[in-house]
């Protein structure tokens, strides 16, 4: 199976400081790939690098075949960012919320309507879609939170740590979802810090600590 994201010796440095130490990993089209590690280990950081928030130091990686320093724009099509921190409005509904964020994708129209309502079924969040997003638990923010990452459909969905600080029943549903997105055909990246989540759902785990990662293999 072809590789859709190849990782080549990626450096992030802050002064003296290396966040991001040559890391090296690849994903194949199809697949949940995990990178687990503990707060600080330089997930959030490699998912800022390969969404090309962040410049790399030193290193590359490739995504759908383009380069994250030298083809970023293209990069921005083909993949989804589920970010830590929630990228929401609250005082918009979750409908709302989903419309302007497809705006911002360059969706429109009735091609935009039909997309905001398969997402609120993927979400599970139908029923609730037009109460405003300050009403909803943790939970069911973070679930909007991957609904604007889905809205144009990427080929690869980054999220990091999407089931922090929430309840258990939302961290299922939560990781239920990431389990059919997969059945459908969606490669993610996932970061965690909860081992028993990265068993669960991935078909190979990335282990990250101090910049480095210590270990790759399956399940």
């Amino acid at each position: 199976m072809p590789s859709i994201l190849e990782v080549q010796n990626l450096v992030k440095q802050y002064g003296d400081f290396t966040a991001v130490k040559g890391i090296s990993f690849d994903i194949k089209e199809g697949e949940i790939f995990s990178l687990l590690g503990p707060n600080g280990a330089g997930k959030t950081t490699t998912i800022s690098m390969l969404s090309t928030l962040y410049t790399p130091t030193s290193g590359d990686a490739t995504i759908g075949g383009y380069s994250i320093t030298k083809d970023p724009m293209a990069v921005k099509q083909v993949i989804g960012v589920v970010p830590q921190d929630l990228a929401l409005y609250e005082d918009l509904t979750a409908k709302e919320n989903l419309l302007f964020w497809g705006q911002m994708y360059g969706l429109s129209g009735k091609s935009l309507n039909s997309r905001v309502d398969e997402v609120l079924e993927q979400i599970g969040l139908v029923d609730k879609a037009k109460n405003r997003v300050k009403t909803y638990s943790g939970g069911m923010k973070r679930r909007v939170n991957i609904g604007v990452g889905l809205l144009h459909k990427p080929r690869l969905l980054f999220m990091d740590e999407p089931t922090v600080g929430i309840d258990p029943q939302s961290r299922r549903a939560i990781l239920d979802t990431v389990k059919d997105l997969n059945k459908q055909g969606m490669t993610v990246l996932y970061t965690t810090h909860y081992m028993e989540e990265a068993e669960e759902l991935s078909d190979r785990v990335g282990i990250i600590d101090a910049g480095r990662i210590v270990a790759q293999g399956t399940r």
